[in-house]
């Protein structure tokens, strides 16, 4: 029988102890009993074995036992920048480079993005995406939860972006294969844009940010298929 993955947002170590909201609703969920087993990761890697000691209506306590020092992280990490797709793409998006490794999701807004999100609503979608992210590790097996950040204004993520490879997935004529341009970087940032893609002055933005134009081969993917197959490619699994 598989035994249950439980995400706890707060450190864990060996001892009898209390589970935090989220994870004593989730264990609840599944209908856990005192004497069931259950492994817990709080995302700082490793994971937990536990036992459920103690049930009550609002509350849940396991025991938890040493930390195993198992890692399922891709050997390279690959970074990306979105282009958010409209309508529950991006939640479908967000849930399947969880399981293919991606190291960090960086929402962005451009010049064709059908969804725009500010403020409160950008904070909600957040968090949504954040939990998603949670529950296709608690799937997984990943112990490391990427990070799905706010949505940020083009200019201003290529701005955050760190060391490492940079490639912009496009259908300029040029653009090489992704393969070639990655080569062995141990890190790369994927910049895709939205449903039409980035507009010609966006993608030059990103080349003068030092991103190299690259394509996938020669069918035209749907925006959050070409952020999949770039995963894929690059050998994240």
């Amino acid at each position: 029988m598989h035994m249950p993955r439980v995400y706890c947002a707060e450190p864990l170590s060996v001892g009898e102890r209390e589970l935090p909201g989220e994870a004593a609703r989730h264990v609840q969920v599944l209908r856990l009993q005192p004497g069931d087993a259950l492994t817990l990761f709080d995302g700082r890697g490793g994971e937990w074995a536990a036992r459920v000691t103690r049930m009550g209506r609002s509350e849940v306590v396991v025991q938890v036992g040493e930390c195993v020092p198992l890692e399922r992280e891709a050997a390279r990490a690959v970074h990306l920048i979105v282009g958010m797709p409209a309508n529950e793409r991006m939640d479908w998006l967000v849930e399947k480079a969880t399981e293919l490794g991606v190291a960090s999701i960086q929402p962005v807004l451009t010049a064709r993005s059908v969804l725009k999100l500010e403020g409160d609503r950008a904070a909600k979608r957040q968090a949504r995406w954040q939990a998603i992210a949670v529950a296709a590790c608690e799937q997984c097996g990943r112990n490391r939860v990427p990070a799905v950040a706010a949505p940020l204004a083009l200019q201003a993520a290529l701005r955050d972006v760190g060391p490492g490879g940079r490639v912009l997935l496009s259908l300029r004529a040029g653009s090489r294969p992704l393969r070639d341009v990655a080569g062995d970087a141990s890190t790369v940032w994927v910049l895709h844009g939205p449903e039409g893609g980035l507009a010609p002055q966006e993608e030059d933005a990103a080349i003068a940010a030092g991103f190299a134009p690259v394509h996938l081969g020669a069918r035209v993917l749907r925006s959050e298929t070409a952020a999949i197959a770039a995963l894929a490619l690059l050998g994240s699994s």
